[in-house]
């Protein structure tokens, strides 16, 4: 029997929108939410492993009510219960508070856990911190951007790229992963798993209260990092007119730009 928890995030549908200026916070309530899709793979893995050898799947996010969505999703394609962390004292926190509310509440909930997944990052932030920082916070290995694993017994032999060289490596659980996006692709919840997911969903809502967290560890206060400034990158184009015959068009190609062509591909072309 394996016991795995996923952790899983709602993020909003489209990049775009307002910000508070105070708080430097995404004002979620303003769009629609989805399954972070990185999360979704992290699902998709421990749907996998539960094809394979006897487990149970608990999903659990943070956030607020409506992220309860996700948790219905998530039953629907596979995991056997959900836990929704939603309380305004959550509000406005950083990776670190997120991952000490998070670890608490998988001691609380799932004291017993082999394996614990996550998502590689959220597509709302790109931090890539809170999958490690739970491992920090459980006192368990971790593994990050993992590709393809195995289970064997209370073993996970994984594979992932790591600076352009594969690495395989194997850890004892139990252990944390972050699931890269390429492999596990998520499947569609079938009609039947809607179905069972909404007659019996299996969810527990908890509050700050109900995991008796450190008041001072958790949202805003327990946060401490702060956003200084948020802006949309715009990209700048300058478009270039070369003239002459085609031996010339290159040469002055080579000249202008061939210090980021080297760059680019890794190869001094002065040498080639």
């Amino acid at each position: 029997m394996i016991n795995i928890v996923v952790c899983i995030k709602q993020v909003p549908m489209v990049s775009e929108l307002p910000w508070n200026p105070k708080t430097g916070t995404l004002r979620r309530e303003l769009a629609e939410g989805m399954m972070n899709p990185a999360c979704a793979h992290a699902l998709e893995a421990a749907v996998q492993i539960k094809s394979r050898q006897k487990s149970e799947i608990t999903a659990i996010t943070m956030g607020p009510p409506m992220a309860e969505e996700v948790l219905y999703e998530a039953i629907a394609v596979g995991a056997d219960r959900g836990v929704l962390l939603t309380d305004n004292a959550f509000a406005a926190a950083d990776t670190y508070a997120t991952s000490y509310t998070l670890a608490r509440t998988i001691e609380m909930q799932c004291p017993d856990v082999d394996l614990v997944l996550c998502g590689s990052h959220a597509s709302d932030s790109e931090t890539a911190q809170v999958g490690p920082q739970i491992a920090e916070e459980l006192d368990i290995p971790a593994a990050a951007y993992v590709e393809d694993f195995e289970v064997k017994g209370r073993t996970v032999r994984m594979q992932r790229i790591s600076d352009n060289f594969l690495e395989i490596m194997e850890m004892k659980l139990p252990g944390l992963m972050t699931i890269m996006t390429r492999s596990f692709a998520p499947r569609y919840p079938s009609l039947e798993g809607l179905a069972d997911a909404f007659e019996q969903p299996h969810i527990k809502i908890l509050s700050a209260d109900d995991i008796n967290l450190d008041p001072n560890k958790i949202g805003r206060k327990g946060s401490p990092t702060r956003i200084i400034n948020v802006y949309s990158p715009t990209a700048e184009k300058q478009n270039v007119v070369l003239k002459g015959t085609a031996k010339k068009v290159v040469a002055q190609i080579f000249d202008k730009y061939g210090e980021k062509i080297s760059s680019a591909i890794g190869k001094d072309l002065k040498r080639v």
